[in-house]
């Protein structure tokens, strides 16, 4: 059984903040890289990220933290990447360690902008790192049930189930179920997707439309996600696992969804500006939008509510009349 060694998040918002307390509950060792000295100061001080999941404290003996992406990746085995997608690359412009013999795991839930890959593919591509050293996590999820010990079930994707499973072992405990799976690139292609069409169900809930729409919406949207994940890596998969249908429902339906609060504001008729501002947090389907209709101007897969969620977020066309157009499309 391959042996994860010592395991690093990298990354200090609410989701890094959750997977760090999934591991210390059963490694009680973690190295933890924050771009901000002065966020790790408070956390030291308060015993809790200050700024994420305050009501989750943590054993600061269990923890090296650093800002020197550096060291951990010099010093640790397994790499844990949860920073923002548009962050991503600005952090790994600091790194001067080589990637390659380590094993990278990747919680992030958006493309790369400029490079319109998906995580895996930039750090396989970009960095060099070999497929069967790089895994995902895929969900249902949301870090404020894990922060509560929510049951929350989670899929680790690997092309190497060896490790897939040694890393599925080290997530698993009394509010974590795990699986494994090989398709990583659908897994975290679905988990672009899915903030897409949270963001689409939440603008239709800030324009009234009610549930039975919304139920609708989302049966859409899952087949929308199954016709490009077919294109773009076609193998056997049931949509209906919970990493592609499952993750697609909480982001859609969930008041704990980011997205479908931003989509919401929008649908009320926030800028997308203002809503950004008021909501404090990183959106990862406004980013993701605009990355995937870039892809799927190659794919050519038919998208209509991805198109729809494109042109009212950056072609400024009105929700009440894109929605209107996207309604009369589904049957």
């Amino acid at each position: 059984m391959f042996d994860c060694g010592k395991i690093a998040v990298i990354g200090g918002g609410s989701w890094a903040t959750a997977i760090a307390k999934i591991i210390l509950d059963s490694t009680h060792q973690l190295g933890w890289y924050m771009r901000r000295d002065d966020r790790i100061e408070d956390f030291k001080r308060m015993g809790h990220n200050p700024a994420y999941l305050t009501s989750v404290h943590f054993n600061l003996d269990e923890i090296e933290f650093t800002s020197d992406i550096n060291k951990i990746a010099e010093e640790y085995d397994t790499l844990v990447f949860v920073t923002p997608s548009p962050y991503m690359k600005n952090h790994l412009k600091k790194l001067r360690v080589r990637l390659r013999d380590k094993f990278v795991v990747t919680a992030i839930k958006g493309i790369v902008p400029d490079e319109n890959l998906c995580c895996s593919e930039y750090f396989h591509e970009v960095l060099d790192v070999p497929t069967d050293n790089l895994a995902c996590i895929g969900g249902p999820s949301h870090a404020e049930e894990v922060a509560l010990e929510r049951l929350t079930y989670l899929t680790v994707g690997c092309a190497d189930l060896d490790k897939a499973q040694a890393f599925a072992n080290v997530l698993a405990n009394r509010y974590v179920k795990t699986k494994t799976s090989d398709d990583v690139i659908g897994i975290e292609y679905a988990s672009v997707l899915k903030n897409v069409y949270a963001i689409a169900g939440g603008i239709c809930s800030g324009l009234k439309y009610g549930d039975n729409f919304h139920a609708v919406l989302m049966s859409n949207a899952l087949q929308e996600m199954s016709r490009f994940l077919e294109c773009i890596h076609p193998i056997d998969r049931r949509m209906e696992d919970s990493a592609y249908m499952g993750d697609l429902l909480v982001t859609g339906y969930s008041n704990f969804s980011r997205n479908r609060t931003f989509g919401t504001m929008i649908g009320k008729g926030y800028s997308v500006k203002s809503a950004q501002i008021e909501m404090e947090m990183i959106a990862e389907g406004y980013f993701g939008t605009k990355c995937m209709k870039e892809i799927n101007h190659h794919m050519h897969v038919n998208m209509p509510i991805l198109d729809a969620v494109y042109n009212i977020l950056y072609e400024r066309i009105s929700p009440q009349v894109e929605i209107k157009l996207l309604t009369d499309s589904f049957r």
